[in-house]
């Protein structure tokens, strides 16, 4: 649960951040298997954390150019 909270926290650029150097640090090799493994899962976790602000930040964005078409069409009635 406490994973969990942590997550929720972590802003797009910060997951974005620790998913890199878990990455780099899994490319680079000499962990034992378990470290491959936990690295191997906290990144899937912040992987999943970024396409959450991602898709949030689509969402976003549509909705606006939905705003801006119907008012384009409403004014041009």
């Amino acid at each position: 649960m406490t994973s969990k909270v942590a997550e929720e926290a972590l802003g797009y650029e910060q997951a974005r951040d620790e998913l890199i150097e878990v990455v780099r640090r899994l490319e680079a090799g000499g962990t034992t298997l378990e470290e491959s493994l936990a690295l191997w899962e906290r990144g899937e976790e912040l992987a999943k954390v970024c396409r959450r602000w991602l898709d949030g930040a689509r969402a976003r964005l549509d909705a606006a150019l939905a705003e801006e078409e119907e008012a384009g069409e409403a004014g041009g009635e």
